[in-house]
């Protein structure tokens, strides 16, 4: 057996010309090493006719180059974007969420803002473009359309039930539009009222994640069976008559962003989920 095995000599100088082939793979994991190094003996061995021990190394689980950096980034992100989408599947957008979903959420969360990082619309400000349907508010939780603002009650006992919402976002104008699908119940024997309010807003950016709005006209237009009706226009309070905490602005963070999900906070704690539209 032993002028089987190879010389010590074989694998000393093996060894002897790594160091000169390693030093230019400076960056390799140590399984990556240990895949080209038992790759570079397998060849000496059966160059030099040692097939038992070449049999031998065969026998060794030697995994390919593991994976880049940003292959699992990518799969953890996916996990997390996956799990966040799973916590507010169900919910109602927010309008069933319970003090447990509300917690779930959160947390899953700031589990996918804490692997994005930091946020800069300086430099992403173009990942903002487009149609985002809204598909969680904290703030609904309330049980009340304008969230943790005033709103309008929904509920069985009164006759408006929430649709689809929506963002309408141009950076180049600077148009910020929340669409929101409404179905207003009417007495019988009368069909219900559909229709499509769209409250125009502009907006601009504050830092380098913030986003200001600034509220400027409310236009509905009925759909469904009232769907050849024109659109109107909804009259403004005058500043007067508006409550305080109605300034007709609002402020919040985008604390994530990619090419199909965002993430905001706004500024009073709410916590919002969008998807590409």
């Amino acid at each position: 057996m032993a002028s089987l095995l190879p010389p010590s000599s074989l694998l000393s100088s093996s060894s002897s010309s790594s160091p000169s082939h390693s030093s230019r793979l400076p960056l390799l994991s140590s399984t990556a090493r240990t895949y080209l190094a038992l790759n570079r003996h397998r060849k000496l061995l059966r160059r030099r006719r040692y097939p038992i021990c070449a049999a031998a190394l065969d026998e060794f689980p030697v995994l390919g180059p593991p994976p880049s950096s940003e292959e699992m980034g990518g799969e953890v992100v996916a996990s997390l974007k996956l799990k966040l989408l799973s916590a507010v599947s169900g919910l109602n957008r927010g309008l069933a969420a319970s003090e447990e979903d509300l917690r779930i959420a959160e947390a899953a969360a700031r589990e996918l803002e804490a692997v994005g990082g930091v946020v800069d619309l300086t430099k992403d400000l173009d990942k903002l473009q487009g149609r985002w349907r809204l598909i969680y508010s904290s703030a609904f939780s309330s049980r009340t359309l304008g969230g943790s603002r005033p709103g309008p009650p929904t509920g069985r006992l009164i006759p408006i039930t929430l649709g689809q919402v929506f963002q309408r976002i141009d950076i180049l104008s600077k148009d910020f539009d929340n669409i929101v699908e409404l179905q207003l119940g009417t007495p019988w024997p009368l069909p219900p009222i559909e229709a499509t309010a769209t409250l125009a807003h502009k907006f601009e950016l504050v830092g380098t994640s913030n986003i200001k709005i600034k509220f400027e006209k409310t236009t509905v237009k009925p759909t469904g069976s009232f769907s050849q009706l024109p659109p109107f226009e909804v009259p403004r309070l005058p500043d007067a008559l508006r409550p305080p905490s109605n300034t007709g602005s609002g402020e919040f963070e985008v604390t994530y962003l990619d090419a199909d999900t965002r993430i905001t906070r706004g500024d009073r704690g709410e916590l919002r989920v969008f998807v590409v539209s």
